[in-house]
């Protein structure tokens, strides 16, 4: 696909809708009501002309610690056409992470969620608007604004990386990226379409919903429901059943959950169509039993806020259980070694590395660890996989969580898996400890459903489920109840607090 050089994707993803006749059409769903195509492109104007009259420049940065709403697009877009270069916040961070953040971003101005005020009392920033006085800063301007004269290959928007290995970096990508990812993904691989009704779990600062819930709908004139709370089950059924959304996207965990609930609506109910899951390999057992109790594929897939979205999934009509698929158009993966050497046996582990024109361009003064994941045209992604011999991509964990026992490479998602085969568990992580010769071994962390109850017993009951699955030596050594894994706020088990 050609971009033009003079582009800007905020005017591209709200003009394509207005030329296409959608004026009046319904845009965006959220907890306060709905607005149309047309109120969205004003709304967007009328954000570029509040943040010109703040005195932000072109380039100069702004945050955007919002609850999902269409203010929330608004503003994104807002500060796009104005050439300004929004920064999306994740909406769980402490005091501490939020500081961070703004100074290493510099953003100039911060729009806040009310609730969210507290978490920023103690940092200095230029402009500070809560949510609660957005509409009045807007009202106050023009309906209509010009576009910056950006091109495709200027900075654009920046998100930070979800925190599941350390530190946030923030990731810096183009005008470009947006429309990419819907023209390679959404469309040839989803086969989303104007009539259809969309919903995410994951929120707008995650990258995975950003697509979901922004660029995709706006890219062929859907509509999409946005909700401001936390994704539980419950609050996702009401969702599904009342706003009746033909493609739901969601994470592993929260899929999980939902198939554990005792409330789980009758497929009568839904309206779905096609299903997604991403932020962590989606084991075989959950894929199965989604498409059992909807009628509906469940396509899992790997996306990483370096990338932008999805490069590697599974397809309708072609879902592969206990795989991420194959790779979406435009994208070229290769499994490398750890002496550097492409791998080419089928069934051998390797780290996935992606050549695709929606890479991002750097992290943010961090220069060192650009240079180490951004290599040529080739951006590591530190995921381990195993191609079979038909193309199909197995995970095979993190390059930091892999476990080598005897000698012989573990893979945690593969104990994972076969872990939540058993009926008394809901979720789990298996990272590696030492035993007491310093050698490693697995270690699972494991959080069970309602009605059952950890002991030496059950423990006992689980490490001989997984050695009637696997190879014997892939067992846990050790099992720990826990009442919930440490995630992110994007769902992402931080495997490194368990470490």
């Amino acid at each position: 696909m050609e971009i033009p050089r003079d582009y800007n994707a905020a005017t591209d993803l709200i003009g394509r809708n207005l030329g296409a006749g959608r004026d009046a059409k319904i845009a965006y769903i959220d907890d306060t009501g709905s607005c149309t195509y047309a109120q969205l492109a004003e709304r967007v104007d009328r954000a570029a002309n509040a943040l010109r009259s703040l005195g932000i420049q072109r380039e100069e940065r702004i945050a955007i610690a919002m609850l999902d709403s269409a203010d929330w697009v608004a503003v994104f877009l807002g500060a796009i056409k104005a050439g300004i270069v929004p920064v999306a916040l994740n909406t769980l961070l402490t005091p501490a992470d939020y500081e961070y953040q703004i100074k290493d971003s510099g953003a100039k101005a911060l729009f806040v969620s009310d609730a969210l005020l507290k978490n920023f009392s103690s940092i200095q920033i230029e402009h500070v608007v809560p949510h609660s006085q957005l509409k009045q800063l807007l009202e106050k301007q023009k309906s209509t604004a010009d576009a910056a004269p950006t091109i495709c290959d200027d900075m654009c928007f920046w998100l930070y990386s979800s925190g599941s290995t350390g530190k946030p970096k923030g990731t810096v990508h183009l005008h470009s990226h947006l429309i990419l990812t819907a023209e390679l993904y959404a469309k040839p691989v989803l086969g989303i379409r104007e009539s259809d009704v969309v919903f995410s779990a994951a929120k707008l600062f995650f990258a995975y919903g950003l697509g979901n819930a922004m660029t995709f709908p706006l890219a062929v004139g859907a509509t999409t429901v946005l909700m401001a709370e936390r994704p539980t089950p419950d609050a996702v059924f009401k969702r599904l059943t009342e706003k009746k959304p033909t493609i739901f996207y969601g994470v592993p965990t929260l899929f999980a959950a939902m198939l554990a609930s005792q409330n789980f609506p009758d497929r009568r109910n839904l309206a779905l169509r096609v299903c997604t899951s991403a932020g962590e390999a989606l084991p075989a057992e959950i894929g199965k039993r989604w498409t059992e109790r909807t009628g509906t594929e469940l396509l899992d897939g790997i996306g990483s806020t370096e990338m932008l979205h999805i490069f590697l999934s599974n397809y309708p009509g072609d879902v592969r259980p206990g795989t991420t698929g194959k790779p979406v158009p435009g994208y070229t993966l290769r499994l490398v070694d750890d002496q550097g050497n492409i791998v080419t046996k089928p069934g051998e582990l390797g780290e996935l590395q992606i050549s695709g024109p929606t890479s991002a361009i750097m992290y943010w003064n961090q220069r060192e660890k650009t240079k180490n994941t951004f290599q040529g045209p080739w951006t590591r992604s530190g995921d381990k996989y195993a191609m079979d011999d038909k193309g199909y991509f197995a995970y095979g964990g993190r390059s930091d969580d892999m476990l080598k026992v005897g000698g012989i490479y573990v893979s945690p998602a593969e104990v994972e898996a076969a872990l939540v085969t058993h009926e008394a568990v809901l979720e789990c992580a298996v990272v590696g400890h030492e035993d007491e010769s310093k050698l490693t071994k697995p270690k699972a962390f494991v959080v069970l459903k309602p009605n059952f109850s950890g002991d030496e017993k059950l423990k006992a009951v689980l490490q001989q489920h997984v050695k009637d699955k696997l190879a014997p030596y892939k067992y846990p050594r050790w099992i720990e109840f826990l009442n919930e894994l440490p995630k992110t706020a994007t769902g992402k088990i931080q495997r490194f607090k368990l470490r």
